[in-house]
């Protein structure tokens, strides 16, 4: 038997990898803290579960549309409508299996061979390999502690070629928890300005934002912007709904949502149908109760966890704005991630990412979607680590 050529192209997910060991070594009796998976601690909200259970007992467990049913697609339409004033149709809308399925689907219909895709970094660790599978090209933009993690107007315009497709832009960002304003975003869009040139804009952890910071998407900066902006988000990370998958774009270019429908009606067809109904309770804001609760809780866990991380001599971190990351600079300890975070798991029983799945050499992400005395505890240990080896 022989694995297609194309596999090549695709990297095994680290932060994946991460926390599989983390969980092996657990099983073997280890006393194992993680801070490595993306994922709320919190559970569903009662009131989402008890649609759920309405929905399969009203018999919605068949078949729906491809892209969606009428009414989560309403409420999709509903939601972006109230919190950013976007006005979009029924034809505007898909939803898949995840924000990271709706990714796939658009990198898969639009891009070709030696299209250029413009990703900041650091980065989501998915972003480049599903552009490299789409045949792809990935062009990184660095970026640093110093502008918190965004990009400029000015590197934006340096990496734009004749080849470039699209922009994708994360924000609150995963690994960093960096927000763009309205105003960076305006900068941005600018840029782009006389253009072909879209922008996917990946905003799953939107409602995650501290600090009293209020959140723009990208699509409402401008008019320009809106008719070049592809939304994506979902319900996984901010109403704690990661395994019942789901995701959506929104987007005025309704060949591009005809092209999704069409590659979706091929390979998964229609997302789950009870999560499809439940969800509708989400997006209308009845879990914004449950939804605020999380955020509070998180940003506790972040003034902790930052207050302690900094003050490990060797270690800094930026204050994310949002998310639920905090994204530490070790580089006054070493240039070498793979090495830090193997050896604090196997020394100390703690499971961070190495900043180099991120295209960040000299970082490790720290996840503070768990409880606070692990926190506290799983710091402990870093600090520990690093006065004994470094």
């Amino acid at each position: 038997m022989k694995i297609a050529k194309r596999m090549e192209n695709l990297s095994p997910s680290v932060t994946m990898a991460i926390t599989a060991l983390g969980r092996e070594l657990k099983a073997q009796g280890r006393d194992i803290l993680s801070f490595s998976a993306g994922e709320p601690d919190f559970d569903t909200p009662e009131i989402i579960k008890e649609a759920a259970i309405e929905a399969i007992k009203a018999g919605h467990t068949k078949y729906t549309a491809v892209e969606g049913i009428t009414e989560t697609k309403q409420a999709i339409i509903n939601k972006l409508k109230k919190d950013h004033g976007l006005n979009y149709e029924l034809n505007h809308i898909v939803i898949s299996n995840g924000a990271k399925h709706s990714l796939f689907n658009l990198f898969q219909v639009l891009i070709e061979e030696g299209d250029e895709v413009i990703i900041p970094a650091p980065y989501w660790v998915t972003y480049p390999e599903q552009v490299k599978y789409s045949d792809g090209v990935p062009v990184f933009i660095d970026t640093d502690d110093s502008t918190n993690f965004k990009i400029t107007p000015e590197q934006l315009k340096a990496a734009i070629t004749p080849k470039t497709k699209i922009l994708l832009l994360n924000s609150p960002s995963n690994p960093t928890g960096g927000i763009y304003s309205k105003e960076e975003l305006t900068a941005l869009g600018k840029v782009l300005e006389g253009t072909d040139i879209l922008v996917f804009s990946d905003e799953m952890y939107e409602k995650i934002i501290y600090d009293g910071k209020k959140f723009t998407a990208a699509a409402e900066v401008s008019e320009d912007m809106f008719q070049r902006t592809v939304t994506i988000n979902g319900l996984s990370k901010a109403v704690a709904m990661t395994g019942w998958r789901f995701g959506y774009i929104a987007t005025p270019k309704v060949e591009l949502v005809k092209a999704m429908i069409k590659l979706q009606g091929q390979v998964t067809s229609n997302i789950n149908s009870i999560t499809q109904h439940a969800s509708i309770l989400a997006l209308e804001g009845k879990a914004d109760e449950a939804i605020e609760t999380m955020r509070v809780e998180f940003e506790k866990r972040r003034n902790v966890a930052i207050t302690q991380l900094n003050y490990i001599k060797g270690i800094s971190c930026v204050k994310p704005e949002g998310a639920f990351y905090l994204f530490a600079n070790i580089k006054e300890l070493t240039n070498d991630s793979i090495k830090f975070c193997s050896e604090l798991l196997e020394k100390e029983g703690v499971a961070v990412v190495p900043g180099l799945a991120f295209g960040a050499e000299g970082y490790f992400r720290f996840s503070f979607a768990t409880d606070l005395p692990s926190i506290e505890k799983g710091i402990e240990r870093i600090r520990k680590f690093v006065e004994e080896n470094y």
